[in-house]
């Protein structure tokens, strides 16, 4: 059967089930609408099977139509993204680099070198805490934080950098509240949270153990979570690195608890194959030689 398909049937199809409008597809694929239609209808005959309804009207799918087209997308993007893998292959790093990644302070130079190294690389990189399923469509590679274990889903995740973190709060806090020992007493506490990224609530331990916090004071930022912290506005959980010297000076207090927080994780998630994209490997690649060296 597939040898009688053309693959430029294909691509026609599915561009007018997108945009049920020949002219729209034609408009999108960059070719006469005349020959948009004849790709369908030569499909339709190869196949015995109509896939769209024509009125003067309005345009729609069929059973059929509707059942190729959800076959067919999964199928071509592991066509397009072998071609451009073997195209790749053995030689310079080039191509349209699409990403996202939060604005992590040495995220600036490690993305402005990888561009120096590859001059063949296009650039487009958005900075999101917190990218939703919609936004990451269309991206090779999203970093984003996360902790405890990951959801499922269509992207390959691999991890980049991983921080202890800890409870902590100014001295004042552990005056009003005395020193909770336990999640239950923490849970009774005014706490820092995020306002998006990792959910803000609940909080996560080791253990899976989770923990719904009171909190009145959100930021997506943990130089302003710990800022709040030192001027006594709750209690804030963060990476142990971060605040390691206003502990040492007894601006902060780390709080002991029957239980560790969860581990702040840096994850590169690249979309659902085995390997990634030849652009997307040998920036991995660049990003933990450049982390090593910091």
């Amino acid at each position: 059967m597939i040898e009688k398909i053309e693959t430029q049937w294909l691509l026609s199809f599915k561009s007018v089930y997108e945009q049920l409008s020949f002219k729209l597809a034609a408009e999108q694929l960059q070719i006469p609408s005349s020959n948009v239609s004849r790709h369908v209808s030569l499909l339709e005959k190869s196949l015995n099977s109509r896939l769209l309804e024509r009125t003067t009207r309005k345009m729609q799918a069929t059973a059929a139509g509707t059942k190729l087209y959800h076959s067919l997308i999964p199928l071509m993007q592991a066509m397009d993204d072998a071609l451009e893998e073997v195209s790749l292959h053995g030689e310079s790093v080039s191509g349209h680099l699409k990403m996202i990644t939060p604005d992590l302070p040495f995220m600036g130079e490690v993305i402005a070198d990888f561009c120096l190294q590859h001059p063949q690389i296009q650039l487009s990189c958005d900075t999101q805490l917190n990218p939703n399923e919609g936004l990451m469509d269309g991206f090779d590679l999203i970093l984003s934080f996360g902790r405890g274990p990951l959801d499922d889903s269509g992207w390959v995740a691999k991890e980049i950098l991983r921080w202890p973190s800890c409870v902590v709060a100014a001295p004042e806090q552990f005056e009003k509240h005395s020193s909770p020992t336990t999640l239950d007493e923490l849970s009774k506490v005014p706490c820092i949270t995020s306002l998006s990224v990792l959910q803000g609530t609940p909080w996560r331990f080791k253990n899976q153990e989770k923990l719904q916090v009171q909190s009145s004071y959100k930021v997506n930022s943990g130089n302003l979570a710990k800022a709040a912290a030192l001027k006594g506005l709750g209690f804030a959980i963060l990476p142990l690195h971060a605040c390691q010297a206003e502990i040492a000076s007894g601006d902060l207090i780390e709080l002991k608890l029957d239980q560790e927080p969860e581990d702040l994780v840096l994850h590169a998630f690249y979309s659902g194959r085995k390997y990634p994209l030849q652009k997307v490997k040998a920036f991995l690649t660049h990003l933990t030689s450049s982390l090593g060296n910091l």
